[in-house]
């Protein structure tokens, strides 16, 4: 399954994409790839890894990364068999979030989610730093509130964030979780992403994209509806 922003689109000499919905919680794990060099990053496998590697296989990329927004379960679960099947990295998330990649194994036993491993990523990312794709480099921005470890992947130059849970179309991330607060998470969008420029648009955790325009004018956590 495929999803295409506007940016994807106006960029589509730059990057590709593929979601590769996992889990029952139908977590967006999202395939990104440089379009110059074929170079690919596995954002959030949650889960379900022989699919990814189908998905993988199908768009003819070499993944080199894998990034990880978030430590909640529907994200990592088939983090550590991925990078052992692939024999890549972990990049992130923030290493606010170890308490979740510590408790894998015991948070999959909650949602009956079994075969997943407890595990520490090869670097842990912080507000300021910068990953590469190939060709394509993303900004970090630490933007907790839903999680203490949540990072945003940002390409400036194809005005494109990846943002996990953080935001959603329509919506924002849970914050009844352990470690979550509502108030810090509206913080983040607003002080963080918002100020990108409305014509950022987005891939998250769960569901359709949209753009931080739309959110800011839209969506009633963020107009004061909520």
């Amino acid at each position: 399954m495929s999803q295409k922003t506007e940016n994807e689109t106006e960029n589509k000499a730059k990057a590709g994409a593929v979601i590769v919905p996992v889990t029952p919680f139908e977590q967006n794990c999202t395939i990104l790839w440089c379009e110059a060099t074929k170079k690919a990053v596995v954002i959030d496998p949650g889960g379900d890894a022989p699919v990814i590697r189908d998905a993988i296989a199908k768009a003819g990329v070499t993944v080199e990364k894998i990034w990880l927004t978030h430590g909640h379960i529907d994200h990592v679960g088939g983090a550590a068999e991925l990078r052992e099947a692939l024999n890549v990295p972990i990049e992130g998330p923030h290493i606010a979030d170890k308490f979740l990649l510590d408790n894998v194994v015991s948070s999959g036993a909650r949602f009956g989610i079994t075969g997943v491993r407890d595990f520490t990523p090869d670097r842990w990312l912080d507000e300021g730093e910068r990953v590469e794709l190939g060709e394509l480099t993303f900004d970090i921005l630490h933007c907790p509130g839903h999680s203490p470890g949540s990072v945003v992947f940002f390409n400036k130059e194809m005005h494109f964030a990846l943002v996990g849970d953080v935001l959603f179309n329509g919506s924002v991330g849970r914050t009844d979780l352990p470690g979550g607060s509502h108030a810090t998470l509206i913080r983040s969008i607003k002080e963080k992403l918002l100020p990108l420029g409305d014509e950022v648009g987005f891939i998250c955790g769960h569901g359709a994209g949209s753009s931080f325009g739309q959110e800011r004018m839209t969506n009633p956590f963020l107009t004061g509806e909520f």
